[in-house]
């Protein structure tokens, strides 16, 4: 089995990739990332460093085609700096997108996984499920909404099945925590290694659900090789909701660290977190790390 994974020295990526390895042996694990998130490429796949939004590096990605699945995980995910670096995010998740979708075609890959965002839901109503009508509110949610849409149409139009991930603020070891832009937990940790106060933008009462890496690597293989996956939207992990103070205060217990500031409020939805039932009955998801004190 030759597999494509995109991003794969970021958080999501680099962590499926050693479970690949780990987990299915028979996979041959073609890596590609340009190293603008992830420091470094896993040791266990054949790595590609490229901008998938590049003409000149498209072409040696093209290069590694054919393969049977593609794990797309690949995009800036900065979604409160996405309206200030408008044509980077759209170059960067949806012509990056659009490519690999190409290539997936041309190539009859048999499915191609991509991971989008809850950010697609906007100010739906929280739970977020499945079912809603995406009405993303800044540029990052319109780009993977854009790229879902496009999913669809190559079903309709060339049969490339697919399966659309919306996880849930995924964290773990990996992480990114130099950027301050995006992961609310990635930034905190930088902080309280600095001894910086951990920053909160507005009163701390936005709501999140948090996943732990390691609970969504199955679940993730299975929205490749699974019937009941094909074609499907999937909220993935996220089963407890929690304000961002419970959140910080959590983390405070465990870095030791309990200096705060709450500094002005920003444009954010603030009740996000979505339904995991799907993710359970579709996918096997099963929580076995929670950060929250109160059950969705």
């Amino acid at each position: 089995m030759r597999v494509l994974v995109t991003g794969c020295a970021g958080l999501i990526g680099s962590n499926f990739c050693r479970w690949l390895v780990e987990n299915h042996p028979e996979c041959f694990v073609v890596g590609v990332d340009d190293l603008s998130g992830g420091y470094e490429f896993p040791k266990c796949v054949l790595p590609i460093k490229a901008d998938l939004a590049n003409p000149e590096d498209q072409k040696r990605v093209a290069e590694a085609f054919p393969v049977d699945y593609v794990f797309h995980f690949a995009a800036y995910a900065a979604e409160g700096l996405s309206p200030f670096i408008r044509q980077y995010n759209y170059q960067n998740n949806t012509v990056a997108t659009a490519f690999l979708i190409s290539q997936s075609i041309k190539h009859s890959v048999k499915r191609f996984v991509f991971t989008s965002s809850m950010a697609v839901y906007g100010n739906n109503t929280t739970p977020f499920d499945e079912t809603m009508l995406p009405s993303p509110v800044d540029p990052y949610g319109i780009a993977k909404y854009a790229c879902e849409m496009d999913l669809k149409v190559a079903w309709d139009q060339h049969k490339l099945e697919y399966c659309i991930i919306r996880p849930h603020n995924v964290y773990g070891p990996g992480q990114n925590i130099w950027d301050p832009y995006r992961n609310v937990l990635g930034i905190w940790m930088y902080q309280s290694l600095h001894k910086q106060p951990m920053t909160i933008y507005g009163d701390g009462e936005q709501k999140r659900a948090f996943s732990y890496i390691d609970d969504i690597m199955q679940p993730l293989f299975n929205a490749a090789t699974l019937p009941v996956a094909k074609n499907e939207i999937i909220n993935l992990g996220g089963t407890v909701e929690t304000s961002l103070n419970d959140a910080c205060l959590e983390l405070s217990g465990v870095t030791g660290h309990w200096v705060k500031q709450h500094l002005e409020p920003r444009h954010e939805v603030k009740y996000a977190w979505s339904t995991y039932e799907k993710s359970v009955s579709y996918l096997g998801y099963t929580e076995t790390v929670e950060i929250g004190r109160a059950h969705v």
